[in-house]
């Protein structure tokens, strides 16, 4: 049983989702549904468990801002959900998942551990199992995917890891992956990692969150959590349709 140590969660809702449109001129991402409810609240479901979780923000943009407003008043949810608005109007002036990663941090005076979740992520793995692995470790983590397959590996963040877990390498879209290991989107950032962030936003580009970590692990220990089963990342119309076809086999 882990000494209780209170954790937040952002989820990563602000992008504008421009390969999906028209779908979601109107409608974000992660609202859209997936079997009977929308993908976010799919990781809600799954945050459910997660027991040192004492707050979840829902970080968003000003153009969706009402939309996730109006479906958290909807919610019966046991964890205080707070919808954030990162004052961004278009795709070009979004902050990208670093900078509203930040942004809350600043905005809410954030210092314990977070878990970070990507919007429109679905998966079947525990995310009570991966927090009790990163708090063990007390290091920042990243959930990782086997997708089998080195070609396939070219088209995400690839991680390698040593025989205790802790990351070696992390390349974008590799063209000679070292590993078929895929970030998830799924992290868990410790608490004295935190100040990284203003760091690294400060002066580096703050759209993609594996290039924090490919900064991050030269300097401090980083794990990789391998999960198993289903991942969907869903960055396209053909992605959704499949992952609305496997969610409805249920």
């Amino acid at each position: 049983m882990l000494r209780f140590r209170p954790m937040k969660t952002i989820i990563l809702a602000a992008g504008y989702a421009t390969r999906l449109h028209p779908i979601t001129l109107d409608t974000p991402k992660p609202l859209l549904g997936i079997g009977e409810k929308p993908i976010a609240e799919h990781i809600l479901e799954k945050l459910k468990s997660v027991e040192i979780l004492d707050e979840i923000f829902v970080v968003t943009n000003s153009k969706f801002f009402p939309h996730f407003s109006a479906w958290a008043a909807t919610l019966d949810f046991p964890k205080k959900i707070t919808i954030v608005d990162d004052g961004t109007i278009s795709n070009e002036t979004r902050l990208g998942s670093l900078g509203d990663i930040q942004f809350v941090i600043e905005k809410f005076q954030i210092s314990d551990d977070i878990l970070v979740v990507a919007g429109d992520n679905l998966f079947d793995f525990s995310l009570e199992i991966f927090t009790e692995f990163s708090v063990k470790k007390n290091a920042t983590t990243v959930a990782l995917h086997d997708v089998q397959n080195f070609d396939l590996a070219k088209l995400y963040g690839i991680v390698a890891v040593d025989e205790d877990f802790r990351v070696t390498d992390f390349l974008e879209k590799p063209e000679n992956p070292p590993s078929t290991l895929a970030s998830t989107g799924v992290y868990f950032y410790a608490r004295a990692d935190l100040p990284r962030f203003a760091e690294f936003t400060a002066n580096f580009d703050s759209d993609r969150a594996g290039d924090f970590l490919a900064w991050l692990f030269p300097q401090v220990p980083v794990f990789g959590f391998q999960t198993s089963g289903r991942w969907f990342d869903i960055g396209s119309i053909e992605q959704l349709e499949i992952a609305r076809r496997e969610f409805s086999k249920k």
